[in-house]
């Protein structure tokens, strides 16, 4: 007995790794971090985070406590979190005080990802301002719809942006201040300054051009944040998204919202920390996070996921000009990156790259992704390129200000077909497509098979779209987002999707809504009728297609209709294959296209 004894004791026993229900059942306990308590938002019971941030400004006040530390690095500046922290609440007086910005008046970002991108951001949510993201790539008459539908009164631009936007000032009528800066560098060192100047409208009124640059130079030493009376439920963000009719409409953002978003992040966070160590302390030793910003700002994941989300933790933000797998790879050894990702198509470059041998990529701990559809193989190549870096998949759209599913660690592994189960705030459910019920009916028992249109409640979703009550009440009921998305839910509660109920393409991590090509496509005087459909891509996940009848006696090629279509609308709408079709579309009998019989019959194999 003595001798087994002896060897029981030296012989290792593996901890059991807990499940991802006992851990949730931990952390979302009474008195815990991440305890839920039910609210009443806007007449309807909500489920929520007792512990979020009350506001985004709240976020931006605890951040000053990370002092010295690193914030902000883009190509040769950086930027502390004392410092962006002076320069944003110097920026969010001067709103108040110089621009007559008040609370609920919407302030609009145009550039591309720029340190002043982010200042403008907080600067904006402190005066109590509705941020507006504009998307960089758009054209000209794009932004100044975005502008003018969302009523911007100021609007924080690059020097590209700004030559967009000034053959439309017309359009813009309540625009009454541009702010600008510059992107090129100087040989000198720093940035280029931008010049200030004032613009003529046709009808005898003046825009002012300040220069960024002069605004900062002007801030106080010690900052002081202007008064703001901010609730969660105040409005914060407008970010625009295409719907499958008609222009891009609005996504009406609170506050509770970006804050449900950042404590969902948090958690999942916490759950893959405890069930690798069975415990919430910090794996990484104290040591800061550094994350690659790869995907734009003026999107939800890279505003509320990312950049939120490091303002609150004290992560060190590091910003790319422009994606491109080479640089990524020189900043992940440069900065010691410990997370990166974007949509999967960025991850899957960065490991095909002739130089990913040659760079270090061991601070690497976090690749997580999301936007598009993922190669469930996708998995299997990151845990071979990056041992000591877990793999996530998650989803979300703009509506749902982000993250409402996370597949991550061990089960993404399990399950890599997956996009993970929804945070404790969020639920889901499946419903038939055609469900006209305002809730998921009460009487649906569990189903791994049954597959219908996804449905998602929670804190974090959005209260509607901007001044459009019709579409916002065929979106969204008592509280439920109608996705849109064909999917199924696992005996374990994971989500997996199935299909996309919209017209959209996926290309890249931007979302193409067919119907917006095909309207421009009708505008071209040869073009008698069109579809435009998705073409599987290894790299971007999906390219765009074409499919073009064309009037009799008329004659038009494809690098006619591609700069047509770019001429009005961002260049990734613009279709990269095409093909002419002498016989009619296949329709259905109601006249809706056949597009997956022409999917099926054009792109095979």
């Amino acid at each position: 007995m003595a001798d087994a004894a002896e060897t029981d004791s030296q012989t290792p026993i593996e901890a059991r790794v807990p499940t991802l229900a006992e851990v949730t059942a931990t952390l979302t306990a009474p008195g815990q971090a991440f305890e839920m308590e039910d609210l009443t938002i806007r007449g309807i019971p909500t489920r929520t985070w007792k512990s979020a941030p009350g506001t985004l400004r709240s976020v931006l006040e605890l951040s000053s406590l990370h002092g010295d530390k690193d914030f902000l690095v883009y190509e040769d500046e950086r930027i502390t979190f004392a410092e962006h922290y002076r320069i944003a609440a110097g920026l969010a007086t001067q709103l108040v005080e110089r621009f007559g910005v008040t609370k609920g008046d919407r302030v609009a970002i145009a550039m591309r990802n720029l340190p002043e991108w982010v200042m403008a951001f907080w600067a904006s949510i402190a005066a109590g301002a509705v941020v507006v993201p504009i998307n960089a790539w758009w054209t000209g008459a794009e932004i100044a719809y975005g502008l003018g539908d969302s009523g911007s009164s100021v609007v924080f631009v690059d020097e590209e942006r700004k030559g967009r936007i000034l053959p439309h000032l017309d359009d813009i009528p309540d625009l009454r201040t541009m702010v600008v800066c510059n992107e090129e560098h100087d040989p000198a060192g720093g940035r280029k300054p931008s010049e200030g100047s004032t613009v003529d409208r046709t009808d005898g009124s003046r825009l002012p051009v300040i220069p960024f640059a002069e605004l900062v130079a002007e801030l106080p030493s010690e900052p002081a944040l202007p008064d703001a009376a901010i609730e969660p439920d105040d409005d914060a963000t407008i970010f625009y998204t295409s719907g499958t009719t008609g222009r891009p409409k609005g996504a009406v953002g609170t506050h509770r919202n970006s804050a449900s978003n950042l404590m969902n992040l948090f958690f999942v966070s916490t759950v893959g920390t405890m069930r690798r160590s069975g415990t919430v302390a910090d794996v990484t030793g104290g040591t800061q996070n550094a994350n690659l910003l790869s995907v734009p700002l003026f999107h939800a994941t890279g505003c509320h996921a990312v950049l939120v989300s490091n303002t609150a933790a004290g992560g060190k933000l590091v910003m790319m000009h422009h994606f491109d797998p080479e640089r990524a790879l020189e900043l992940i050894e440069r900065e010691r990156i410990s997370i990166f990702g974007g949509v999967p198509a960025m991850v899957m470059q960065v490991i095909d790259s002739p130089n990913f041998s040659k760079r270090d990529t061991s601070s690497v701990r976090s690749i997580s992704y999301g936007g598009a559809p993922c190669p469930p193989d996708l998995v299997r190549r990151i845990k071979q390129h990056f041992p000591g870096g877990a793999p996530g998949n998650g989803y979300g759209l703009t509506e749902t200000s982000a993250m409402t599913t996370m597949n991550s660690g061990d089960d993404y592994v399990r399950k890599p077909d997956s996009v993970g189960p929804p945070a404790p705030v969020c639920d889901v459910a499946v419903v038939p497509e055609e469900y006209e019920g305002d809730e998921p009916p009460a009487d649906q028992g569990v189903d791994p098979e049954r597959t219908g249109e996804l449905w998602i409640k929670g804190p974090n979703v959005v209260r509607g779209y901007w001044n459009r009550p019709e579409e916002t009440a065929m979106s969204f009921t008592r509280g439920w987002l109608h996705t849109g998305d064909v999917a199924r839910i696992d005996e374990e509660g994971f989500v997996h999707i199935v299909d996309r109920a919209k017209d959209m393409i996926i290309r890249g991590g931007e979302n193409v809504y067919c119907v917006e090509v095909e309207a421009a496509l009708f505008e071209h005087p040869a073009v008698a009728d069109c579809a435009v459909i998705g073409v599987p891509h290894p790299v971007l996940s999906e390219e765009v297609g074409a499919v073009i009848v064309l009037r009799p006696g008329q004659e038009v090629g494809a690098d006619e209709l591609a700069r047509f279509v770019g001429e009005r609308l961002a260049a990734f709408n613009v279709p990269s294959r095409f093909w002419f079709r002498a016989e009619p579309l296949p329709r259905n009998p109601a006249g809706k296209v056949l597009k997956r019989e022409l999917r099926a019959e054009l792109v095979k194999g």
